[in-house]
């Protein structure tokens, strides 16, 4: 895929401001898009937009690899479309910080009873019903799927969907007919929240595309047990068929973030099935992706050439074993469905050259980390000087320390000096703004694109850290809590570098 050469910011929505606990699509979305264009930027990269579970992760635990996550849906663009009341609206106390934290405990229900609210008040207006009806029929592929599983998880609390009614666990056709009649009102509720989504999302996109700004999306290479996706299409994945529990578990072995491996829990796929209905979910999959977003990150690309699998009984992924893809004929067959494919390809972790191989048969590009480059991975590969043009750098992704955290608390002496020397500086005593060193440094490179954690721009310590792999609880949750932290002076800092290395 031919690259602009460009630069970008990386940043979740959940991460903006709101006045409710949570970024969402509402204004300051769109003024971060302004703050974006006033920087000279061209990218902005996101994280999975799903429905998000257990832990509130994007990458494991969502229930639908199709659906939009309601926590972003703007309750002041329900308040316009007069769906509910200003008063109604009670904003979430907090101060102005760059160190705040989403605090789901309130937020959840805070949303769900105003969208159930304005769910109510939808019905009552004729007048928009077409428009819905458009889009439940246009979406109906994965949404009647997706509703009618949120529908019955709402009705079988505590319980994942194997342990459901047995002609509901394993669908049979008279059983869902039935509990789609008997839930229609919840079923509906769910279509709604959809609806909002769908158009709060298309409209902040065509915003950021109308300004010469991309969406780089995401798409995790794994989907949760507990979801829409595995319920319905339970044979696209490694089950077991008596218990219909999971049989292999996903995850990678010992790696930079664990001596141990990571054990995900997600089920991994049945490619031979899979291959058998020519990807036919898959390719659904990126249909629906690209209705969000421009540019799609696959997440974990070395799956796609070979997966680490473990037995379900194990605690660590240390008892785990490779097992090979059909990769190659899965992206022709991509390809052939969807036309040129818009991807980059996450190839950090155990790349091996059967996985470079994969990458650049498809000229995908791949991912530079300068933190590994300078801490304790460090390998030359993360290196600038060894960048190629079709690559996409960062000076940490969302799974990392901030660069301030890492260089505060976790840099060793010979890694300041490695990385002192490496920008010419004669000693690490000479380095005043360690996160703009890194930050010039992805900007110089050759690398097509770089992309910057807002954090890194602030220069934030690791109380800023987005997610920490080796931990399940206390992830997700970073936020700063006011657009006045976007100043002019940080623009025309980063517009400044940008134009400096052609960006």
């Amino acid at each position: 895929m031919a690259l602009k050469r460009g630069s970008g910011i990386l940043l979740h929505p959940t991460s903006l401001p709101g006045r409710f606990g949570i970024g969402d699509l509402g204004q300051s979305a769109y003024e971060f898009v302004d703050f974006l264009v006033k920087s000279g930027q061209t990218y902005w990269q996101v994280l999975p937009l799903g429905p998000i579970g257990y832990y509130h992760s994007p990458y494991t635990m969502n229930y639908s690899a199709f659906a939009g996550n309601p926590l972003l849906i703007s309750l002041e663009q329900l308040v316009e479309q007069g769906l509910l009341q200003q008063t109604e609206l009670t904003p979430v106390s907090e101060k102005a910080t760059v160190y705040g934290e989403v605090d789901y405990d309130r937020v959840i229900p805070l949303k769900q009873k105003l969208l159930e609210r304005a769910c109510d008040r939808f019905w009552q207006d004729s007048t928009v019903q077409p428009h819905f009806a458009a889009f439940c029929q246009q979406q109906a592929w994965w949404l009647d799927e997706y509703t009618l599983f949120m529908a019955l998880l709402e009705e079988n609390p505590e319980r994942s969907w194997n342990q459901w009614e047995p002609a509901l666990a394993r669908r049979q056709p008279e059983a869902l007919k039935a509990k789609a009649e008997t839930l229609k009102e919840r079923i509906r509720f769910h279509q709604f929240v959809q609806y909002q989504f769908f158009e709060q999302w298309k409209a902040l996109r065509t915003y950021a595309n109308d300004r010469h700004i991309q969406i780089i999306g995401d798409v995790s290479i794994y989907v949760c047990y507990n979801s829409a996706d595995v319920w319905a299409n339970a044979t696209n994945f490694a089950l077991d068929p008596q218990t219909l529990e999971v049989a292999w578990q996903a995850g990678v072995p010992p790696d930079y973030f664990s001596e141990t491996g990571q054990l995900w829990g997600n089920p991994v796929y049945n490619w031979e099935h899979l291959q058998k209905t020519q990807y036919a979910w898959w390719i659904k999959r990126f249909q629906a992706t690209l209705q969000y977003v421009d540019i799609v990150r696959i997440d974990h690309f070395r799956a796609f050439e070979a997966y680490w699998r473990i037995p379900q009984t194990e605690t660590t992924a240390l008892a785990g074993e490779w097992v090979k893809v059909p990769g190659v004929e899965f992206f022709q067959t991509l390809g052939e469905k969807l036309g040129e494919l818009p991807v980059l390809a996450e190839d950090l972790g155990t790349i091996t050259p059967e996985v470079e191989a994969l990458r650049d048969r498809f000229e995908f590009p791949g991912m530079r980390i300068l933190l590994f480059a300078f801490g304790e991975a460090g390998t030359e590969a993360y290196l600038p000087h060894r960048y190629r043009q079709n690559s996409v750098v960062y000076p940490g992704t969302h799974d990392n320390d901030t660069v301030m955290g890492w260089w505060q608390q976790k840099a060793t002496e010979a890694e300041k000096q490695h990385l002192a020397a490496y920008i010419g500086k004669s000693h690490d005593r000479e380095i005043t703004e360690i996160h703009w060193e890194l930050i010039r440094l992805a900007l110089a490179s050759v690398a097509d694109i770089a992309i910057i954690p807002l954090q890194d721009l602030w220069g934030l310590d690791n109380r800023a850290r987005m997610n920490d792999p080796s931990q399940s609880k206390g992830n997700w949750r970073w936020r700063f809590t006011d657009s006045q932290f976007l100043t002019e002076d940080l623009s025309d800092r980063i517009r400044q570098l940008t134009q400096l290395y052609s960006r």
